[in-house]
């Protein structure tokens, strides 16, 4: 069934289960790949909220968790390619493991922000989990991500923290524009 945000419509995309399913195999694996470390998990707000509190869920090994949030978009259907740091990070990261949350990496630019800044930290290691990718859109390999939900073609996509204008975030399925 398609829905209305503001002044676009959108179509079913990705289920709720097929996200759960995603989201339990995800979990799954990070409890094996950190069973020996007890790793910082930062989400990328705001887009990354509901997928770090399903995935933390799932998670076994002890850590902690934290935000951090960027803006590219500002409402539109694209990025804008300036990079607006609205919340830093509260945390230490030097010598820790370091699991970032995205929602969705297009581009890669704000993803290399973070790297980038997160380097002069001096972490341990940084992993990146993202529920979205976004391959065709991708500029460049991204060597720490190693964990995706959902290969996508280059759709516009809200829902399960994503949002078009602030507007679908709370929707428990991904839907794409029509």
């Amino acid at each position: 069934m398609k829905i209305k945000i503001a002044d676009l419509e959108f179509e079913p995309f990705i289920a709720a289960d097929e996200i759960e399913k995603r989201v339990r195999v995800i979990g799954a694996q990070l409890n094996v790949d950190f069973k020996n470390s007890q790793p910082v998990i930062v989400g990328v707000l705001n887009g990354s909220f509901i997928f770090i509190a399903d995935l933390i869920k799932q998670i076994t090994v002890p850590c902690e968790v934290t935000f951090t949030k960027l803006a590219s978009y500002y409402g539109g259907l694209s990025t804008t390619r300036k990079i607006r740091e609205d919340i830093d990070l509260s945390v230490d990261i030097e010598g820790r493991d370091v699991i970032l949350v995205e929602d969705i990496v297009e581009s890669g630019n704000t993803l290399h922000y973070l790297l980038d800044k997160f380097a002069v930290r001096k972490p341990k290691s940084v992993t990146v989990v993202s529920l979205l990718l976004k391959p065709a859109a991708l500029g460049q390999k991204i060597e720490e991500l190693k964990y995706v939900g959902f290969e996508i073609e280059n759709d516009y996509v809200i829902g399960y923290g994503l949002d078009y204008q602030e507007l679908g975030r709370n929707l428990k399925e991904i839907y794409r524009k029509v």
